[in-house]
């Protein structure tokens, strides 16, 4: 008899009856009622990170603002330390200018340890200036041999030129990510399942930049490098629950009610987009605590936000994008009905 089963009574099916004929017996996540919920749950992280950047500001790195750079090579040991902050203090004492430092250390062991001053503005360091640093820290850390290794300098035209070039890159792989879903998946809605698509990546977007904001980290490479990656990342995760959703629907009828044929398609994916996810994220991690043991700040820089996108990406195609893309399914069936 289940076998012979049709279309139209299933709507009237439990929803018991359905897990047992569709999902094994095993219980349906309502990822569709449960969307008041998890849109607060974002919108409350956007709101919390839209009072921090009144508070705090964005912080543009020099690549795309502008300065200059000086990394200086120094070495330590137990009876000879050098305190970052204290570092950090002698320096801005010395300039008018306002610095950032990053510190780094060299694995191959030629230079032992690095510290990057970075200047705002549109002036390249002077050559008289750079030597009185050297000598100014060389005089105050006698014993730690510090070297002045190389200074660049980048101009705020050039800055801004790569900046709109990186936010370029990131809208037209927006778009083009857009256009491959809306193509892909015509039979459930390819434009609704597009744009909702986009609004789950401006959503991931949004939580990595509040990211940076709250800890207070410049944006840089890095920050264009996370987003992008990003972006592919949730797609993917947001693409295998848009095609288990096709499949379902086709086994399910289209009778049944649409939100349902998510929550069954979302329910079977779930294991599999979280187990993904904590793969990478632990792989992510990992590189993130060696950054931290050898104290590499670029690719702390990297890893942190990574994390924060991966987690976000999860919770996003499930919990985001889905829910709006039903919300726009049963409104267009709305319509229709009228």
């Amino acid at each position: 008899m289940k076998n012979d089963a049709k279309t139209s009574p299933e709507v009237q099916m439990t929803e018991q009856e359905i897990s047992e004929k569709f999902n094994r017996g095993r219980k349906i996540i309502d990822f569709v009622g449960h969307k008041k919920i998890f849109f607060g749950i974002s919108l409350g992280i956007i709101l919390i990170g839209i009072i921090c950047n009144f508070i705090f500001g964005t912080t543009l790195d020099i690549q795309f603002s502008g300065g200059a750079t000086l990394t200086f090579s120094y070495t330590e040991d137990a009876d000879h330390p050098v305190n970052q902050s204290d570092l950090y203090d002698f320096i801005q004492d010395k300039t008018t200018d306002r610095i950032t430092t990053s510190f780094s250390e060299d694995l191959m062991g030629n230079t032992g340890k690095n510290v990057s001053v970075q200047f705002s503005g549109n002036n390249s360091i002077e050559t008289e200036i750079q030597k009185n640093l050297e000598k100014d820290l060389q005089a105050q850390y006698p014993d730690n041999n510090f070297v002045n290794l190389e200074a660049n300098s980048v101009d705020a035209s050039m800055g801004f030129s790569f900046l709109l070039k990186c936010l370029a890159a990131v809208a037209i792989a927006s778009i083009l990510m857009v256009l491959y879903v809306t193509i892909r998946f015509k039979k459930i809605g390819g434009l609704s399942a597009g744009v909702m698509a986009l609004v789950a990546l401006f959503h991931d977007i949004a939580m990595i930049y509040f990211l940076y904001v709250i800890f207070r980290m410049p944006i840089d490479s890095n920050f264009i490098a996370v987003v992008l990656m990003i972006l592919g990342y949730s797609l993917n995760d947001t693409i295998v629950i848009y095609d288990r959703v096709r499949e379902e629907r086709k086994l399910m009828g289209r009778k049944l009610d649409i939100g349902m044929v998510f929550n069954v398609s979302a329910t079977k994916t779930m294991k599999r987009t979280i187990m993904t996810s904590v793969t990478t994220l632990v792989a992510i991690m990992t590189v993130y605590i060696l950054a931290i043991i050898f104290n590499i700040s670029s690719v702390k820089g990297f890893a942190l936000p990574m994390m924060i996108g991966i987690i976000s990406g999860c919770y996003s195609s499930l919990c985001i994008a889905g829910p709006l893309w039903v919300m726009w399914q049963h409104r267009k069936a709305a319509k229709k009905s009228k």
